[in-house]
């Protein structure tokens, strides 16, 4: 009995211990199902929303609207009077007397600064002599000499006349005498010899006496007084200069020059303009050139008045390219339209030309416009879904473009991604704000 009990307690406790075994078998098993289980459904989960993300493209949409399109093109300029009057120093001096401040308005003719004038005087009075000298000279030259030249000449001519005459009639005493035989062959021939002499001699004389210079000597005793008086021309418009007077009614804007100042010949004394009558000088990219247009308006703004700009108009337009700095560049003139003493001259300011505008234009965002071989178009959004739509495009600047045809007003077309991920006709999308 006692056998048989042990017997009896050994298979109760194995058949527990492989009840026990099987138990936890099958709750490991259950536990291993349940984390396949929760794997695969994290899987799916993860697949269904990339997809979900993958077909829903997140973009940035913008309505097309109405609205007054204005292409414009900056660049800097510089302020100019229309005519500016430069007054330079004749010569080297000292300025004897200021008569003006700089930023006076001045009438015409009012003298402004006189300047030390005694060495050009001195100048003055050699021209002055040099024209008479000449002068004479071409009187001398035209008139067969000067007077004295003349008498002289004159007397000379007579006495040869004189010693023709009695050379002549010497020779006709001899011929005489010759005839009867008291005079011999020889001494004929002598008083004919003598005769020659005296007749060469008074044509010389009056040769002399008519024609003393050639037309080459004439001129160029004429020449000579041209050039003296061109020197005295000279002399006394630089004499007259010595007395600086304003040659327009205006404003001294820049006086660089003050009593007893000594200054050098060509130095910059003072300039005048009539500052009622601007210009700006602007300078604009080559790449724009070809849009610019004599007429079209212009905005003048100038830092040192933040509150106020100047209208004009482009009156000339760049004929060539020239180099500014580091930049190629047109020169173009504007034509200020209301200038009203503000705008100083050689003053640096910004000029905004427009160089298009179209007003109540069908409008979408530049960044929703897109090119391929040079046309253009759009991605609409349909039912949350891009459609790649052809457009016709007018004007278009950095902002906005106008839209001539393809889309009408209220419809919506996407303008970007947030993702990066370029646009996709077809794809589905999810707007974003």
């Amino acid at each position: 009995m006692h056998f048989l009990g042990s017997y009896w307690r050994c298979f109760e406790s194995y058949i527990l211990t492989q009840v026990s075994s099987m138990t936890e078998e099958r709750n490991q098993s259950s536990r291993l199902w349940l984390w396949i289980g929760a794997v695969v459904l994290i899987i799916i989960v993860f697949f269904t929303a990339r997809s979900v993300l993958r077909d829903r493209l997140p973009v940035r949409v913008a309505q097309v609207s109405r609205a007054e399109l204005i292409k414009t093109a900056a660049t800097n300029g510089r302020v100019e009077p229309e005519a500016n009057y430069e007054i330079t120093s004749p010569l080297a001096t000292t300025v004897k007397a200021v008569y003006v401040h700089q930023g006076d308005e001045v009438p015409a003719g009012k003298l402004l600064m006189v300047l030390d004038d005694l060495q050009v005087r001195a100048r003055l009075a050699s021209a002055e002599s040099g024209v008479k000298s000449a002068e004479a000279a071409v009187e001398a030259a035209t008139h067969n000499g000067s007077q004295q030249e003349r008498q002289m000449a004159a007397g000379d001519e007579a006495r040869a006349r004189l010693d023709r005459d009695q050379a002549r009639r010497d020779l006709d005493a001899l011929v005489k005498l010759k005839s009867t035989g008291s005079a011999s062959a020889s001494e004929v021939a002598a008083a004919q010899e003598r005769l020659d002499t005296a007749a060469a001699s008074l044509h010389a004389s009056e040769q002399t006496a008519n024609s003393r210079y050639s037309p080459a000597e004439v001129a160029r005793a004429q020449a000579a007084l041209a050039d003296a008086e061109a020197n005295l021309e000279a002399a006394r418009h630089i004499v007259a200069k010595t007395s600086i007077r304003a040659p327009v009614a205006g404003t001294v804007y820049s006086l660089n020059a003050s009593a007893s100042d000594f200054i050098e010949e060509g130095k910059l004394l003072l300039e005048v303009a009539d500052l009622h009558h601007q210009r700006v000088r602007a300078y604009f990219d080559e790449p724009e050139i070809g849009q610019l247009a004599v007429g079209q308006a212009i905005q003048i703004k100038w830092e040192a008045k933040p509150n106020l700009s100047w209208r004009g108009h482009i009156i000339r337009v760049p004929s060539t390219v020239i180099i500014y700095g580091t930049r190629n560049v047109g020169e173009v003139l504007v034509q200020l339209d209301d200038v009203d003493g503000e705008l100083l001259p050689d003053t640096n300011v910004t000029a905004t030309v427009t160089i298009a505008s179209q007003a109540n234009a069908l409008t979408v965002p530049r960044e929703a416009l897109y090119f391929e071989k040079g046309k253009p178009f759009v991605f609409k959004v349909v039912k949350d879904q891009l459609v790649r739509t052809p457009v016709t495009t007018g004007v278009i600047n950095l902002t906005q473009a106008a839209i001539l045809s393809g889309l009408v007003e209220g419809e919506s077309v996407a303008t970007g991604t947030t993702n990066g991920l370029p646009l996709q006709d077809g794809v589905p999308i999810q707007v974003k704000r």
